[in-house]
């Protein structure tokens, strides 16, 4: 039997501020319980994005598609996106975020993180489009960052200025 509600109560915790290293101690019981849990791992990815550590990130969310491999591809894209944009690549970033969009349109991150790429490569009308999308829903700037490493968020910070501010 899978244990979600380990996995479930860490990521609320650690988007709430709480240790991380501590919530991926959580994460990693509930693997222990069950290994096959394709959420837990999803789980571990997640935080580990938030952790700073996107290549750990991306193979524990490879570990949750393979377990579960008609999985939401919305959530999996919006998180290989965001690896992508905090080690600076974004040109990989966005066929990754564009699917994310395409598949969860209701899901504002992907949007976020997207408009950040464009202005970092220079895209500006493209990110100011995808700001526009956002100030429709009130969602342009995120209610709280969950990355811990400084430079992490200030490159998807910065990104989001840019594309904020450099409006004609």
């Amino acid at each position: 039997m899978t244990r979600p509600t380990l996995a479930d109560a860490a990521i609320t915790l650690a988007y709430g501020g709480e240790d991380i290293a501590a919530m991926l101690a959580v994460i990693d019981r509930a693997l222990a319980i069950n290994p096959s849990s394709a959420r837990a791992w999803h789980a571990k990815a997640l935080l580990s994005l938030w952790a700073g550590e996107p290549e750990l990130a991306r193979e524990c969310e490879d570990a949750s598609v393979r377990l579960s491999p008609r999985v939401r591809t919305g959530w999996v894209q919006h998180l290989y996106g965001a690896a992508h944009l905090i080690e600076r690549r974004f040109d990989e970033a966005l066929p990754h975020l564009r699917l994310a969009i395409e598949e969860e349109p209701a899901f504002m991150e992907p949007y976020r993180l997207l408009a950040a790429c464009f202005a970092h490569l220079g895209r500006l009308d493209d990110a100011q489009e995808v700001i526009a999308r956002l100030e429709k829903s009130a969602l342009v700037v995120p209610p709280r960052i969950a990355y811990r490493k400084e430079e992490h968020r200030e490159v998807y910070l910065s990104g989001l200025r840019r594309a904020l501010g450099e409006r004609a």
